[in-house]
């Protein structure tokens, strides 16, 4: 009995070891994109500067989702996403996971309002003007 249990424990060892693994890895993983996307602003020059932007065309209607890391006058670093659709256009900014969205309210020929409740974003180029009641938060555009 001792034996034929040893021999079983060495036929599994053996099977479990010679087991042949396959190269092509998972089928039902997802491949990455490898082509760049190319963002460019409302004079059609490139934007260098963008961490990563997504474009979805649903029934001829188009929308842009573009993300950006901006830079706070003490260092920190805040997620700032820009998301223009047909029924909104909005921007999300997330620091400390936290996540404000903020709907677009005015845009004049430089500078582009969004604002909610007591909290209003002034967009001028590179820059980020975030106004929360007596708190002001001064953001710059950073490549990372």
């Amino acid at each position: 009995m001792k034996k034929g249990l040893l021999a079983l424990g060495a036929v599994l060892t053996l099977s479990a070891v010679s087991c042949k693994k396959s190269e092509s890895g998972n089928k039902s993983v997802i491949k990455t994109d490898s082509s760049t996307t190319v963002v460019t602003d409302n004079n059609g020059k490139i934007d260098s500067v963008t961490e990563s932007s997504s474009t979805v065309d649903i029934n001829g209607k188009k929308t842009v989702k573009t993300d950006f890391v901006y830079k706070a006058t003490d260092g920190t670093l805040v997620k700032v996403v820009f998301k223009n659709d047909p029924k909104e256009n909005t921007v999300a900014i997330t620091s400390n996971k936290k996540t404000f969205t903020l709907p677009k309210t005015e845009t004049k020929s430089d500078e582009t309002i969004y604002k909610k409740d007591d909290m209003t974003a002034r967009v001028k180029g590179d820059s980020l003007h975030l106004e929360q009641g007596n708190n002001v938060i001064e953001l710059k555009r950073t490549k990372i």
